[in-house]
């Protein structure tokens, strides 16, 4: 059986992946590498090979990747630091041996998308095609459960606030993104491949003020601002915060993406690559109706 490892497995994303590849290899033939491996010990407890692994720690990578051949590269959190990161587990993989990576990217990161996220991960995508590594690309939609919170906080308000414009959105469950990824990485193949995840049907912000509506039975309408507007009304009175700007911003800079259209894919990817239908946005959303 092929050696499969997953990076960052303390995160939602790769944790969900480590269970579900669970399901079609040996605990054996799996590698978990994380920065925190006690919060593994139940995938170690259960035979699996929990690694401690920093991308800023170069010989720990490659010591963490050493015998595995397909590796399931998480993006990394640290939207200033990934670049480097990511290079350096790509270099690690190279070095260790492993023959293939599986890498989790945003949909079309190209330059000019304005999401903050995009540059990062076409940066990551150019240092996989220049590897010398087989690769895959898997450009996953914003996630469905993100939008969790924003739902709760229109159904609150009666409003859904954005500056979207009239973009759309296929948002996708991380859910089907694990699954996807798993399909991959355990599968074989798929060699510079590049896929768009995505859910099954997009969304315009009246389109979500409709749903979180019909979810609390009561009507939500949608109010669009342009971007500085809708910064300043997350920013609020705390204009000194850096910390909550920058992350106004970056709310924001998704926003503006979703209204210049790169984020209007909505491909089958995951019912090819999995065998299954995606989940909808209202399947993720349905506890929120429940709970009225």
């Amino acid at each position: 059986m092929t050696k499969l490892i997953i990076s960052g497995a303390s995160g939602q994303l790769g944790r969900r992946a480590a269970d579900l590849v669970l399901d079609q290899c040996r605990p054996a033939d799996l590698i978990l590498t994380t920065r925190n491996p006690g919060a593994l010990e139940a995938f170690s407890a259960r035979g699996v090979d929990v690694r401690y692994a920093d991308f800023e720690d170069p010989p720990s990578l490659r010591e963490a990747l050493a015998g595995g051949e397909r590796l399931l590269l998480v993006s990394a959190t640290d939207l200033q630091r990934r670049v480097a990161q990511h290079r350096a587990a790509i270099a690690a993989a190279y070095a260790a041996g492993v023959r293939h990576v599986v890498y989790t990217s945003g949909l079309a990161p190209e330059a000019p998308n304005p999401a903050v996220v995009a540059p990062s991960h076409y940066a990551t995508e150019r240092a996989l095609a220049e590897s010398g590594l087989q690769w895959t690309v898997l450009r996953n939609s914003l996630y469905a459960d993100y939008q969790i919170p924003e739902a709760q906080r229109a159904i609150e308000t009666g409003a859904l606030v954005h500056n979207r414009g009239r973009g759309k959105v296929a948002y996708v469950a991380r859910e089907d993104c694990a699954a996807a990824a798993v399909a991959v990485l355990a599968g074989g193949g798929h060699e510079r491949a590049i896929y768009d995840i995505t859910g099954p049907k997009t969304y315009a912000a009246d389109d979500l003020a409709t749903l979180y509506g019909e979810l609390a039975d009561r009507p939500v309408i949608a109010r669009a601002l342009d971007d500085a507007a809708f910064i300043a009304g997350i920013v609020g009175s705390a204009t000194g915060d850096d910390h909550l700007r920058y992350g106004a911003e970056l709310v924001a800079s998704f926003g503006r993406s979703i209204r210049e259209g790169y984020m209007a894919s909505c491909t089958d990817a995951v019912a090819t690559l999995t065998g299954r239908a995606p989940l909808t946005l209202k399947q993720v959303l349905a506890p929120l109706a429940r709970k009225r």
